[in-house]
Parts: C-alpha cells; sequence; structure tokens
C-alpha cells in the first residue's frame, strides 16, 4: 500500500511544475509570506501540518491575504475582514463568497516549492 500511495504522490508531483518561492526556514509557524511564482502573486503559510498555498489576492476587493490574520488554520482579509480556510481556499465569511485558489507545496533541498 505505501509503495502504491508513493507512486501516485510521484505521478502528481510530476504532472506539476515546481517553483521554489523560500527557504524552509523563512516561514515561522503560524506565519504568512507573500511570494510569486510564476508572475503569480501568493500567501505562503506555514501552519502546524505543513506549508500551504493560495492566491495572495482576496477574491472581495483585491486586498492581499498576506496581510492578513492567520488563526486556527484561516487568514483573515485584512480589509474587510472575510476569511478563508487555508488549506481548502474556501470563503468562510462574508463579505466574500468566492474562495481562493490555491496550489500544492512540497519542501526539498531546504526550500519551499510551489506546484502549478
Amino acid at each position: 500500500m505505501q509503495a502504491r500511495i508513493a507512486a501516485m504522490e510521484t505521478e502528481a508531483d510530476q504532472a506539476l511544475s515546481w517553483h521554489p518561492v523560500c527557504g524552509a526556514d523563512d516561514l515561522e509557524t503560524g506565519g504568512v509570506l507573500h511570494v510569486e511564482a510564476e508572475g503569480l502573486e501568493l500567501a505562503l503559510f506555514r501552519l502546524d501540518d505543513g506549508y500551504h498555498a493560495t492566491s495572495d489576492i482576496c477574491t472581495h476587493m483585491r486586498s492581499r491575504l498576506s496581510d492578513g490574520y492567520v488563526k486556527d488554520g484561516t487568514v483573515q482579509c485584512p480589509l474587510h475582514f472575510g476569511r478563508f480556510d487555508i488549506r481548502t481556499g474556501q470563503a468562510l465569511s462574508a463579505p466574500c463568497k468566492k474562495g481562493v485558489r490555491t496550489f500544492a507545496t512540497k519542501v526539498d533541498a531546504g526550500r519551499v516549492w510551489v506546484g502549478m
């Protein structure tokens, strides 16, 4: 079973284009960092279960989520206080109705990579 899971992860990794965005030690647990990859502005989060990446732009009024407040696996937009689930991108509170895009992440050779 473990070999099958490893093979599936490898196939998924190969389907993505991976881009280094920062050092693994550049971000503390509970923190967020604005990064860019392939011309996209991303918010990179480090939670207890690892790194997560979303679009950095709030779907309500285009504010940077990397300037927001991170708590309990969510980020609160600094402009109108709408919240998003960091892991899924789902909009959790008004005024936000549309979720944000999420991206795969991995750590390799001391760097955080985002898959697109």
